[in-house]
Order: structure tokens, then sequence, then C-alpha cells
């Protein structure tokens, strides 16, 4: 790979020489041949004239830029910012519940509200990306962000009534719930956009563990800062001390990384109609095969943020009546997170480089540890079990972050479309995460049970929708489609000198 220093980019091409008397994009080349050098287009083109290059003798030239890693960065940080809002009042419940006269109940909802509301955001976000670009969205993002944490501040007056307390803080969820899915949504289409197929993954892996990062941090800070409304500030401090972020980040190259890299997103409607099998687009069309595996992903995609989603926020209200405190619980759902964000970091250049076309087959491995072990939770939560519930958040984080990316990845491998199947896979997130939070908080026992509200037939439940569902793994195929294609167009280059290609 050469080194241009003046564009400050990585040349990926063979035998092409790039035209720059013309205004012909840098990334559109004519045909290397005799008949092209002799062409009346190649006399224009002498002469320094502009033309219109017919379809049929234009090629793409695939590079990459190192700016890439700088807007990797500002969706990372604000990825962070936008996930530590969802988790920061999960091991606190009890006490902001008692400082705002609230009930448990109500507090799950500062939570929920986040993947109510998401489960519209995403639907409506592939069009909107499609149309107005990855830059655009993430500055919608970052003012919601920034709009919800002096909002979420605001509710913390001591002169305003219960009531109207909690109406600020809904609020401000409600605006976190617009920024988090612009900042999970774009992940995958970002990679797509901005890396080859040598770091496609790691960047997918690094985008999607960057929320589930901030639900960490937030667990970790929330309960260590002084009480809850200090908490919010520090909370709101941080939030504006990183959305300057935003400014590292730009839309797309002006040349492709990839032969999917250069293909204008396709809208969601089109992916809905080839998963049903209905007339679609030719190039969104998918097999029998790819319809049934994205369907699998689809159902073990939801069940599984949602059991890591109710374990963020109902941490403390799991392990409390079993003797459990504020801070230890925190430091549970912490390590499930912390521990899997480590794996997914040595894993994902693993598989961009090693296990390049068995992401089915990892998925096929992982399903079932993970499962059986949110399985065992069921009899692990009990008094004195600290040791063996941190080894068993510590598998769950292990197996299940490191999916994330995989999953998010092999979406768009079955589908060729990587913000609507995105959208979906997260879609399905957060829907079965409100089922499950909301199931779980009605089957919290009574005051007199033994002990006090205690949250067993919530495991109960959890724990058997995750095995019945997980089972499904075992019927995955994951055919990698898009990565074929690229691998095949890039195969191309290399015989050819270059990649041909129709720029419509």
């Amino acid at each position: 790979m050469a080194e241009d220093p003046i564009c400050d980019m990585e040349l990926k091409t063979v035998g092409l020489e790039a035209i720059s008397r013309t205004n012909v994009p840098s990334h559109i080349m004519l045909k290397s041949s005799a008949s092209a050098v002799n062409s009346p287009i190649s006399s224009i083109l002498d002469e320094g004239k502009s033309c219109e290059v017919p379809q049929h003798a234009v090629t793409i030239q695939y590079r990459l830029y190192k700016r890439r890693f700088s807007g990797l960065l500002g969706l990372f940080i604000l990825g962070l910012a936008a996930g530590m809002p969802w988790s920061w009042f999960g091991p606190i419940s009890n006490n902001v519940a008692a400082d705002f006269d609230i009930t448990l109940d109500q507090v799950n909802w500062l939570g929920n509200i986040i993947s109510c509301l998401y489960l519209v955001v995403s639907l409506l976000l592939p069009t909107f990306c499609s149309r107005y670009g990855i830059r655009r969205c993430s500055e919608i993002g970052a003012a919601a962000l920034l709009i919800s944490a002096w909002v979420r501040y605001a509710g913390t007056a001591s002169h305003l009534s219960s009531g109207s307390s909690y109406a600020f803080l809904l609020l401000g969820q409600t605006f976190t719930a617009i920024a988090q899915p612009i900042f999970q949504i774009v992940g995958p289409k970002y990679s797509e956009k901005w890396f080859d197929l040598d770091g496609r993954t790691t960047a997918t892996m690094i985008l999607s563990v960057a929320t589930p990062i901030g639900g960490a941090v937030g667990q970790l800070i929330s309960p260590l800062v002084g009480t809850s409304r200090q908490s919010i500030l520090i909370l709101a401090i941080i939030t504006t001390a990183v959305t300057p972020a935003l400014f590292l980040i730009s839309s797309e190259p002006p040349s492709p990384p990839t032969y999917a890299g250069s293909k204008k997103s396709r809208s969601l409607p089109s992916l809905v109609q080839a998963i049903l099998g209905r007339d679609c687009p030719k190039d969104a069309f998918m097999s029998k095969r790819e319809r049934l595996d994205f369907v699998i992903l689809i159902l073990l995609f939801g069940v599984l943020v949602a059991a890591t989603d109710a374990i963020t926020l109902l941490s403390a209200q799991y392990m409390q009546p079993y003797g459990y405190s504020d801070d230890v619980s925190g430091l549970m759902g912490a390590t499930l997170l912390l521990s899997g964000i480590t794996a997914a970091a040595i894993a994902a250049p693993l598989l961009d480089r090693v296990a390049t076309k068995s992401l089915g087959m990892v998925v096929k491995i992982l399903v079932p540890i993970v499962v059986t072990t949110w399985f065992s939770m069921i009899w692990a939560v009990r008094p004195h079990n600290t040791a063996a519930l941190f080894v068993i958040m510590a598998i769950i984080g292990i197996a299940s972050v490191t999916m994330l990316p995989i999953a998010l990845e092999l979406g768009c491998e079955l589908t060729r479309n990587a913000d609507a199947s995105t959208a979906i896979l997260w879609f399905s997130g957060n829907l079965f995460g409100v089922i499950f939070i909301l199931g779980e908080g009605a089957l919290r026992a009574g005051p007199d049970a033994h002990p006090p509200y205690h949250m067993h037939n919530a495991l109960i439940m959890q724990g058997c929708i995750l095995l019945i569902i997980g089972f499904s793994a075992f019927f995955l195929q994951g055919k990698q489609g898009r990565r074929e294609l690229d691998e095949q167009k890039i195969n191309e280059q290399k015989t050819t000198g270059m990649l041909e290609d129709t720029i419509p």
C-alpha cells in the first residue's frame, strides 16, 4: 500500500494513474485500453475540457483515508456520552426514588422511555441518514445530548414538586432517546463507507461498544459522586465536555474503500420487502436462506440486548433484596460490560484477519455459552454469593458483547444494507428490552415476600426466554454475501489493474 503524502491517504489501486487535469472525480477513472486512449474522450481530457464520461467507460478507484480514524474517534466519544444516561439511574434507583419521592417503577421508566422512543427513531433514521448523511445525523444527535443533559439538571431544583421534577427528568431522557439510536445505528454504515475488508469489523466493534462503555461508566460513576441530584449535575458536565467531538466526523470519503462502500444506501422499506419475499430492487433481493438467517439474527440480537439492558437498569433491584449494596450492584453491571468490551477488542481484529468468513460459526459457539450462563442466574442471585456473581457477569459480558459487532456485521452481510439492517436489529433489541423490563418489574415480589421485593420470578422468565430463543442459533448459516462481492471486485482489480463498475 502506497502513501500519498499530499492527499494524506493510503492508495489501494493497481496500474491506474489519476487523471488530475479534468473535473472528473478522483474515484472515477477511464478504462485502461488502447481504444480508450485513442478515443474522443481521451482527446478531450488531453485538452483539459470537461465532458460526460459514458457509463460503460468508468471504474472505481478504491482508497483509504487516514482521517477515517478521527471520525471513528468522534463517533465513539459521542456514543459513549449517549450511553451514560440510559444506565445512570440503575445503581441509584432506590436513592432516586427516595430523593424525588417517586416509585421504583417510575425510576425504571427513565430507562424505558429511551427504549420506547428508540423504536420510532430507529425506523426513521435510515431514510434520514441516506438523504442527509452521517455528519448531519451526528449534529442532531449531539444537539439532543446537550439539551437532554441540562433539562435533566433543571429537574433537580429543590423548589419543584415531585411531579415537576420527574417531568423534567423524563423529558431529558426523551432527548437522549433521539441521540442514542443515531450513534448506534450509523456505526456499521460509517465502517462500510470509510474502512476496507481488513478493518471493517474492528471499526464496527469500536462504535458498537461505545454505548455499552457509556453504560458501564454511568454505572460506575453515578453511585460515587454524592447524592442523586449531584450525580445528575456531573452527568450534564460530562455530556457538555464531549459534544465538540462532533467536529471530527465527516459523512463519507471522496473515494470509497470497497465496492460496498461505493453504493448508495437503500431504503428500509426495500429491505422489509426483501425479508418478506416480495418484489424489490434487484440489488436488494435476499434468498430464502438469507431471509431465515436474518430473522434468526433479529431474535437472537433482540433477547441478548434486552437481557443486558435489564441487568443494567435493574441491577440494584436484582441484588439489594439479598443484601448487596448499590456500589456492588453497579460494579457487577460494569463487570459485565467492561469484560465484554475487552474481549470484543481482542476478538474483532482476529475476525477481520483470521476468521473472516466464519461469523456464523462464531455465533453458534457463543450463543449457547451466554444463554446457559444467563439461565444460571436463577440460582446464583442469593446472599453471600458475590464471587460467583462477578464470575457469571464476566462470562456473560465476554460472550454477549463480543457477539454485538459480529451480529451487526452479519446483518450487513446478509442484507447488503448496512443502515437499514442495523436499524432493524437495534429496534428488536429495544423492543425486547421494554418487554423484559416491564415484565420483570411486574414480577417483582411484594413486601411480604422472603426477602421483600425480590426478583427471582423475573430471573426465571428471563432465563427461559433466552434458552428457548438461543436454541435457534444452531439453525444459522450466516453466508457473508457482501464480503464475497467485495472480494470478487478486489480480485478483478488485481487481475486487470482496475475495477470496472458503472457509476449511476
